[in-house]
């Protein structure tokens, strides 16, 4: 059978090809970087739990050994290795602190999985809006003074959930708004997945890491941007305003009960390597990204994002290791950039928005890598001229900071009855199904809220680009569910 799928091969194939890697996984592929000598074939370490390996749902030997050096190294009162990735970290953050049908307060540009544990709880929400980068069209930081203006209203919130640094290296004042919190008695969640590297740069090269600045629950991706696997990643905990008990039994839950050896291993081996000989590593990949964004200033129509924007739209800190390139008032896409740098280049970015480019660059990127990015980009850029903004794209890009009018709860939207509709034909009805473009998985729509036109454009707008709108069944996002209001039960 010659047309049987063959994932193995194809990968092979990929990985002896000439493309290079601005994306996840932070090891980019260089496995005879020092981070990975030592580590050997992994079938030969595929193990389950026997004799003398321990049980990471109840660990007592060599797993509770190695977790309790892992929360020294961070500073943490305890740290979970997790192999079903930041995900199941964020679902244990927000069960563990959120009694059932309790109301969180978390920042609008959550990741999906973050929703998906509002519903699994059937928690009512309230969300803060993170600010706009005008000329980028990109998303800010989060205030902390509106963050305390919403606790004084919301009395019945029980915890506090943000995603600091964002996709796109965003770092909001962490310290403040822990501040702020604890005034009310409750506990501060962080989603750090993509700031993984913080707790190992050097001040002032990278920023400094949730945990440090008083955050209760920060859960890092190290895949994201360490020399490790994918779906490892890891979660801290600071006692103080969380029930360790509670939090415990649902991480337990969350996870799978057949966990890997070979990623926990990976996990141990990356935080290992970075205590040591990474931190080295990453003062020189930092001198590496000074020079990147010196060389890339040159460009004359392609923008980049730089620290210059700190101090305003709620940005208190950026991490200069995401390369945001903005096509803005060139009349190019950002999927247009994204497609020419893949196909004529041979570089692959991490995600792509309605005119912008996300890489991700790490510790393990090698000098040509980082050179093939530049030299692609500048000469992109020698090509192209610049032309007016256009109105109905700035438009949309503020539509990123309204506040949607939200007529049932995520849960109770996804359960009452349902109907399929266009989605240009669903102005005024009750979405049943999130619309998110993904990566990075940031819900446009949200079940339960209301359709409105500005919605309903950007969604048409981001299809129209070439962007992958999903999170509807309908695999090819013509059709969203919504509630069919007839069918509604009586509550």
């Amino acid at each position: 059978m010659n047309d049987t799928p063959n994932l193995l091969k194809k990968l092979m194939e990929y990985g002896e090809s000439d493309f290079y890697p601005f994306h996840m996984p932070g090891h980019k592929r260089q496995y005879h970087g020092s981070f990975a000598n030592n580590f050997p074939n992994p079938f030969s370490i595929d193990i389950t739990e026997i004799d003398g390996f321990d049980n990471l749902h109840h660990p007592e030997g060599i797993l509770k050994e190695s977790m309790e050096w892992a929360s020294r190294v961070y500073g943490s009162s305890r740290t979970y290795y997790l192999v079903n990735g930041s995900s199941s970290g964020i679902l244990s953050a927000i069960s563990g602190t959120v009694s059932r049908d309790g109301t969180i307060l978390m920042s609008r540009n959550c990741h999906k999985s973050a929703f998906h544990g509002v519903f699994l709880n059937q928690l009512r929400t309230e969300y803060i809006y993170p600010q706009i980068i005008p000329d980028f069209g990109i998303q800010g930081g989060l205030l902390p003074e509106k963050i305390e203006e919403m606790l004084m209203s919301h009395r019945k919130i029980q915890a506090v959930f943000i995603v600091s640094p964002t996709y796109d290296g965003i770092v909001s004042d962490i310290k403040a708004i822990a501040d702020v919190v604890h005034k009310f008695r409750l506990p501060l969640i962080v989603d750090e997945a993509h700031g993984a590297h913080f707790s190992f740069g050097s001040k002032g090269e990278f920023p400094v890491s949730a945990l440090e600045l008083g955050a209760d629950v920060v859960i890092q991706s190290l895949h994201k941007t360490l020399p490790s696997f994918t779906q490892t990643a890891v979660m801290h905990v600071k006692e103080g305003f969380v029930d360790m008990g509670r939090l415990d039994r649902y991480v337990h839950m969350y996870q799978t009960s057949s966990p890997s050896y070979v990623l926990m291993a990976g996990i141990e081996c990356c935080i290992r390597y970075m205590a040591g000989e990474g931190l080295e590593k990453m003062s020189l990949f930092s001198d590496k990204i000074g020079e990147v964004r010196k060389t890339l200033s040159g460009m004359e129509h392609l923008r980049l994002l730089t620290d210059q924007e700190k101090g305003m739209n709620g940005i208190f800190d950026m991490d200069l290791s995401k390369i945001i390139i903005s096509t803005k008032g060139t009349g190019k896409s950002g999927a247009w950039l994204d497609d020419k740098l893949r196909k004529e280049y041979h570089l692959e970015m991490e995600m792509c928005g309605s005119d912008y480019v996300t890489a991700i660059t790490t510790l393990a990127d090698t000098q040509e890598g980082l050179k093939r990015l530049c030299k692609a980009l500048l000469h992109i850029d020698s090509g192209l001229s610049s032309e007016e903004d256009c109105e109905d794209e700035n438009r949309l890009y503020q539509e990123l900071e309204r506040m949607p009018e939200c007529r049932l709860s995520i849960a109770q939207a996804m359960d009452e009855p349902r109907r399929r509709i266009a989605i240009p034909d669903g102005e005024g009805m009750i979405s049943a199904e999130f619309v998110y473009v993904y990566p990075p998985g940031i819900p446009i729509v949200v079940p339960g809220e209301i359709l409105k036109k500005e919605s309903i454009d950007l969604i048409m707008k981001y299809k129209e680009l070439g962007l992958a709108v999903q999170g509807m069944e309908d695999e090819e996002s013509r059709e969203l569910f919504v509630v069919d209001e007839d069918g509604i039960s009586v509550r």
